[in-house]
């Protein structure tokens, strides 16, 4: 068995598939381990340091290649670079490339996402979602309180005492639970909004205030992930938050529907009543965004707001965003390598679960169906 870790083509991705710890380990599962040259360089892993740990270096894709190991996967024409019988893994983002999809589905290339980890006990060390989500709000606390025209914390000083900073947090999912943690060490004040009910506890134990959407229906989906809810309960939500969003000096929204448009929570009208100075930083910028005006990968300032929409943010700290998802690989490997084989069972509950592609079909019901759509026409 071989496995290849490639060096990411999309621009401003820092992140790698593997690291040297990581190797190693994979070598000994019984793996063979080649890299691409440069492969670790964004996240600050030299190929020194993979060859110390028994990789090799390989230019292309090796054509005895049994897993390639990907952050980003592969583009449409990138396909045909991967050897017939090799298994590719990596964050997909099917819903956003069909193209790629169909390519692999064509020529019955086996591919494995890892943003389709199950949420159950057994899959939570492969769980890339949740570790990138965390560095992601780590991230966005430090770029609100970067950009902020005042300090986060409370100030007694001899000038006076300086208020703490407000802020308000849109959505208590991983990311969102991680800004609330940062921005409260950071000494802000902080409120937070969730469509969940159920998470008003993990907000309080991080001392953030939870923002109750009365007589509203919960819109907790499966998995722990909130569903999509209804425009009308989306202007309802607005309407309950409106009053904190238009006062906070920062928000940080995070809500995000897997494989869905990000539904919109700030818009323009709620900026335009903010104070000169506001900032929000919108991690759902790649999926549409959560706020009306933030641009993708752009920092603007709108109404006398600013508005950052950096993208991939995970990428923005590439040595531990990439020594976790490196660590959510090797876990993954663990589970497909037995007895010197590599298995894919679609039966599995966890390798079933994460297949995207399998056996020339698009095996991911979601994703098969609108590629179907798209075809169709």
């Amino acid at each position: 068995m071989h496995a290849h870790i490639r060096r990411e083509r999309v621009p401003g991705e820092t992140r790698v598939a593997a690291i040297p710890e990581t190797v190693k380990a994979l070598a000994a599962l019984g793996l063979a381990v080649s890299t691409e040259p440069g492969a670790g360089e964004g996240s600050h892993f030299l190929d020194a340091a993979f060859e110390d740990n028994g990789a090799t270096h390989e230019g292309a894709i090796p054509a005895n290649t049994t897993l390639l190991l990907t952050v980003r996967g592969v583009t449409a024409d990138e396909v045909e670079t991967i050897p017939e019988g090799c298994t590719l893994v990596g964050l997909l983002a099917p819903h956003a490339n069909l193209d790629a999809v169909a390519a692999l589905r064509d020529r019955g290339i086996t591919s494995l996402a890892m943003e389709l980890v199950p949420r159950i006990t057994r899959a939570q060390s492969m769980d890339a979602l949740t570790s990138q989500a965390s560095i992601a709000g780590y991230r966005a606390a430090l770029i609100a309180a970067l950009h902020l025209d005042k300090y986060m914390a409370l100030m007694m000083t001899a000038a006076g005492t300086i208020k703490p900073a407000k802020v308000v947090i849109m959505g208590a999912g991983v990311a969102g639970l991680q800004a609330i943690a940062t921005c409260r060490r950071l000494g802000a004040v902080v409120e937070v909004s969730d469509i969940r009910p159920e998470v008003k506890e993990q907000v309080e134990s991080l001392g953030g205030r939870f923002i109750e959407l009365k007589d509203l229906e919960s819109g907790s989906g499966e998995g722990g992930y909130a569903k999509e809810v209804s425009e009308e309960f989306l202007q309802k939500q607005q309407a309950i938050i409106r009053e904190r969003v238009v006062g906070a000096d920062a928000v940080i929204t995070t809500a995000n529907v897997p494989g869905r448009k990000a539904p919109t929570l700030v818009t323009e009208a709620m900026v335009q009543e903010m104070r000169e100075g506001a900032v929000i930083v919108d991690l759902a910028v790649e999926s549409g965004g959560n706020c009306e005006l933030t641009e993708s990968d752009q920092v603007v300032t709108k109404h006398g707001v600013t508005l950052v929409g950096t993208a991939n943010l995970p990428a923005t700290l590439p040595a531990d965003a990439s020594r976790q998802y490196a660590r959510n690989v090797l876990a993954l490997a663990k589970h497909l390598v037995q007895e010197g084989e590599l298995v894919i069972d679609p039966e599995d509950e966890i390798t079933g679960a994460m297949l995207l592609t399998h056996g020339g079909a698009v095996t991911h019901e979601p994703t098969a169906e609108r590629l179907t759509e798209e075809e169709n026409g």
